[in-house]
């Protein structure tokens, strides 16, 4: 259960690797203060290097193996939320895309959303991207 506390807006990373990975054409996550999250049941854990060079520990669901969250080095007291795993999924709006040069041709982003050709490098440019929910 994600706790009230620090999270940003939620956004679709459009990379190959979350193609890869989910299978589909996008993935949807939600940054969130580590602190503000609260896990019930088992979890099973993973290590991955991210295309970028970032090392992640992945949380998934000790059941279903579904990806729930991932921390990684470069952000340090942060974590990225698979926002497909919240109960109210159908809710989330994505305030951004990030990596839209490698997005799918038939995927339509709409004109006011903020969007990047690749992602954030830093907290700060996060912060800026997607701001505080």
């Amino acid at each position: 259960m994600l706790k009230e506390g620090t999270r940003f807006a939620p956004y679709a990373c459009h990379c190959t690797d979350c193609q890869k990975r989910t299978g589909t054409a996008f993935s949807e996550h939600m940054l969130f203060a580590e602190k503000d999250i609260e896990v019930e049941g088992a979890l099973d854990t993973a290590e991955y290097t991210q295309p970028s060079g970032a090392k992640s520990t992945i949380f998934g669901c000790g059941t279903c193996k579904a990806r729930i969250y991932a921390v990684n080095d470069r952000r340090a007291g942060f974590a990225s939320l698979r926002c497909g795993t919240l109960d109210i999924s159908s809710d989330i709006v994505p305030a951004a895309h990030v990596w839209v040069k490698s997005k799918q041709p038939w995927i339509l982003i709409p004109k006011d959303s903020k969007t990047m050709e690749t992602q954030p490098s830093s907290t700060e440019e996060w912060v800026s991207l997607v701001g505080l929910a």
